[in-house]
């Protein structure tokens, strides 16, 4: 595979036909997308890593020496709305940029894209998906569900035609399988030879209170609200109680992002009923917009 990345170096000079020197990572959408996620140290440190092995695989080509091939196929594991689709899409930007792929998007699938109705279909479905995905990032969310319906089920015909695509098309795509912690470690136990053809493996943690507060900031920022000084305590207080009270199911970002969208439908009715139409009004989140999130 040919590896051309963008980059600026410092500090660069020839050492018996050798270069060395310290590449500073490039800026592009993909990092940065990564960047403004918060709980994802593990994921960030992962994509400058494959950002600096693109860069020695490039600089050992130029050296004469042998570039090994990069396995690039990784395992997601987290709770809802911790950032897998939004990282997914970020690694497919990231790959195209350091040449590792060809057009860096993204195909999201599930079970029922790939799985069919008929003896013959499954595989005729898979096949399609991953040609969809070539040249960038097949996303497969609740990847474990292919293993759930027992030895006659085509779940398992989707796993071994998806096999057989990443082996033949293994320079022209990346496959992600993701789902919760639990069930993924499930299904890699009863799928014993998977878990050696994804060589990554990333754990997306659920946010802590203090994250889902600044998460909140940020949703209401770039939606053009502000908090109210009492508001901003009752969302502090919200943000605790969710990560206190936080279920298996929890969304995590989605949860916060449900509770802003609520919040501003509660204040756009009070305005209404207020007939109250001042700008300072209009972009202003107060303590009595805010849900009980007990009761969602």
């Amino acid at each position: 595979m040919q590896i051309s990345v963008r980059y600026r170096e410092v500090n660069v000079k020839a050492a018996n036909g050798l270069m060395t020197g310290q590449p500073l990572f490039f800026e592009h959408p993909g990092m940065k997308a990564l960047e403004n996620l918060l709980g994802l140290e593990e994921v960030r440190q992962n994509s400058q890593e494959i950002c600096a092995c693109a860069v020695m695989q490039k600089r050992r080509q130029a050296a004469g020496l042998k570039a090994e091939p990069l396995s690039l196929h990784m395992i997601f594991k987290g709770s809802p709305g911790t950032g897998k689709t939004t990282a997914a899409r970020a690694y497919g930007a990231i790959l195209k940029e350091a040449g590792l792929l060809k057009k860096g998007h993204l195909v999201e699938v599930e079970r029922a894209d790939l799985v069919g109705e008929y003896i013959g279909h499954t595989a005729v479905k898979t096949r399609e998906a991953v040609e969809r995905a070539l040249g960038g990032v097949l996303f497969i969310d609740e990847a474990y569900a292919l293993a759930q319906g027992g030895e006659r089920d085509f779940g398992r015909e989707a796993i071994a035609t998806l096999v057989k695509s990443m082996e033949d098309h293994k320079e022209e795509l990346v496959v992600i399988l993701a789902g919760y912690r639990q069930e993924m470690e499930a299904f890699l136990s009863v799928n014993p030879g998977l878990r050696s053809r994804f060589p990554i493996q990333l754990d997306f943690r659920d946010y802590e209170a203090e994250e889902l507060f600044r998460i909140a900031l940020k949703m209401y920022e770039e939606r053009e609200y502000s908090l109210e000084s009492r508001a901003r305590w009752r969302l502090k207080e919200l943000s605790e109680t969710m990560a206190r009270e936080r279920t298996p199911d929890f969304g995590n970002a989605r949860a916060v992002r449900n509770l802003v969208e609520q919040s501003i439908r509660r204040q756009a009715l009070r305005l209404f009923q207020e007939e109250r139409w001042e700008r300072e009004k209009l972009i202003t989140i107060e303590k009595e917009d805010l849900p009980d999130v007990r009761k969602e």
